[in-house]
């Protein structure tokens, strides 16, 4: 059996990091760290045509949003052990499994406190990702050491322009709904935002 302990630790708290050894040793689970992905901070794949559980984690998140992200994950992959696909993603079987395997960690007092907080109004009703949940999000931001700081589209002012990771640009318009309606400048394409999707201002006095 191998043990990732060593380095699972440079992306979560030590004290963490046997016990998802532990879960990628049990499972056989293929576990990537992955570039980062704008779209999710994680992803599991149920074995399919011969291969194993696959799980992937973006490698620039923070250690409590990357523990997290994983922990989500593996609940993913125990649903899919009990149930294969005959239950909702993120439905109640996987809310329970998620609750169920948070305990350990927040027993090991790791978080700190406005993250402890956050964590347990989020696992009242789990969602599709710590990104869905905008104040666990939040909390979590606060820990990222980044060189340069972080924007998300729901900051910026109305009508600025911002441009992604890819080098696309964009004008923010108003907000339909729960997203933001976002036109591309160079194809004049429309597109709607995620109030947290992370950006970088052009024009805009943040």
């Amino acid at each position: 059996m191998t043990d990732f302990s060593t380095q699972l630790s440079k992306y979560i708290p030590t004290e963490a990091a046997p016990i998802i050894s532990r879960w990628i040793n049990d499972t056989n689970c293929r576990f990537k760290i992955t570039r980062s992905r704008s779209s999710k901070l994680g992803d599991y794949r149920a074995p399919y045509r011969g291969n194993t559980h696959q799980i992937t984690v973006n490698h620039d998140l923070n250690r409590f949003s990357f523990l997290i992200t994983t922990i989500h994950e593996f609940a993913h992959l125990r649903t899919w052990q009990e149930h294969k696909h005959r239950v909702k993603p993120h439905g109640t079987e996987w809310k329970e499994n998620f609750k169920v395997m948070m305990q350990p960690f927040l027993k090991l007092n790791i978080f700190p406190n406005d993250v402890v907080l956050a964590v347990s109004n989020y696992m009242s009703n789990p969602a599709a990702s710590s990104c869905t949940d905008l104040q666990l999000y939040r909390v979590l931001k606060n820990y990222d050491l980044l060189d340069s700081p972080v924007h998300t589209v729901e900051e910026l002012p109305e009508n600025s322009i911002f441009q992604l990771k890819n080098g696309r640009t964009f004008q923010k318009k108003e907000k339909l709904r729960k997203r933001y309606k976002c036109i591309e400048i160079d194809t004049n394409k429309i597109y709607l935002f995620h109030p947290i999707a992370e950006v970088t201002p052009l024009n805009a006095n943040i």
